[in-house]
């Protein structure tokens, strides 16, 4: 930060400062929202990024935090959008996307409760989001439209019960939940992982998705050492990103492999033989088209 500062931020200040002075003032209350006054002074007033060495790590963490909630927005779109053109749910675990959801609905519910900034868990909701759209698209090409509406129907209920209705999970229940939460959140990989070696290749899954992830992972590690003091939460970052470590590997391991084709089972095989010996075999009774008459 030192030779930044010096070499960079320090030539521009006469520069820099007018355009720092014609900020609405809407935007500096928001700053000093996201990061406190003194923060505020020494980061964007000063620009001194040496002044409070604590002050640059915090900042560093909400803009990261912002960044993987904004991000998280379209996320899973590709992949919403892939299941939508092809129609075909190949290489898509619908228990990773169920076991997903889980996790993040816990996880957004326990940052509400205990009122924890909303850069460290804000992307939970909208993932989640993605997520039920994405499980509800593979069932319904999968031909379970009804499994689907069960889907949605224990989504809803499980939100009522989380968010609007706090008397039916206590606090002390929430926390036991967010342990859960974390093991959920690291076992959805675990499907999505066998799927992809089983079929041997990565089917309909979005690489966007899957490296957005990676990434948005790595970022949340460093969030919540920031910014929450909560060791049940950093395990679970920290687990996550190891799984997604796997799953991005198999993602480029199969990137240009072949799209594996589907075994085709004995006994439909013999049904194919015998229709195509009854089309070729003469009626009972018939005539051979080769018999020829004799006078």
């Amino acid at each position: 930060m030192d030779v930044l500062q010096t070499k960079v931020l320090d030539p521009l200040q006469p520069y820099l400062h007018p355009i720092v002075k014609a900020i609405p003032e809407p935007v500096h209350d928001a700053v000093v929202s996201l990061i406190g006054e003194p923060c505020h002074s020494a980061l964007l007033l000063d620009l001194d990024l040496t002044k409070d060495p604590a002050c640059t790590s915090l900042a560093i963490s909400k803009a990261l935090g912002i960044a993987i909630v904004g991000a998280s927005a379209i996320v899973k779109v590709p992949q919403i959008l892939k299941l939508i053109n092809s129609r075909s749910s190949s290489g898509v675990s619908f228990v990773s996307y169920a076991l997903e959801t889980a996790s993040l609905l816990i996880t957004l519910s326990y940052g509400v409760r205990n009122q924890f900034p909303f850069s460290t868990y804000g992307e939970s909701a909208l993932i989640a989001v993605q997520d039920i759209a994405v499980g509800v698209l593979v069932l319904t090409f999968a031909g379970r439209s009804a499994a689907a509406a069960t889907f949605v129907a224990v989504v809803a209920a499980s939100v009522y019960a989380l968010l609007f209705d706090q008397t039916i999970i206590d606090a002390h229940t929430m926390a036991y939940l967010q342990a859960g939460a974390g093991a959920l959140g690291v076992a959805s990989k675990a499907p999505q992982i066998y799927t992809i070696w089983r079929e041997g290749g990565t089917g309909q899954l979005s690489a966007f998705a899957v490296f957005n992830y990676l990434v948005g992972s790595l970022s949340r590690i460093f969030t919540t050492l920031q910014e929450v003091d909560d060791k049940l939460i950093l395990y679970g970052f920290i687990a996550g990103f190891s799984l997604n470590v796997i799953l991005a590997t198999q993602m480029v391991y199969y990137w240009n492999s072949p799209v594996p084709k589907k075994k085709t089972s004995r006994k439909s095989a013999d049904k194919a033989v015998a229709s195509q010996t009854t089309a070729v075999s003469p009626k009972p009774g018939s005539k051979s088209p080769t018999t020829r008459r004799r006078g």
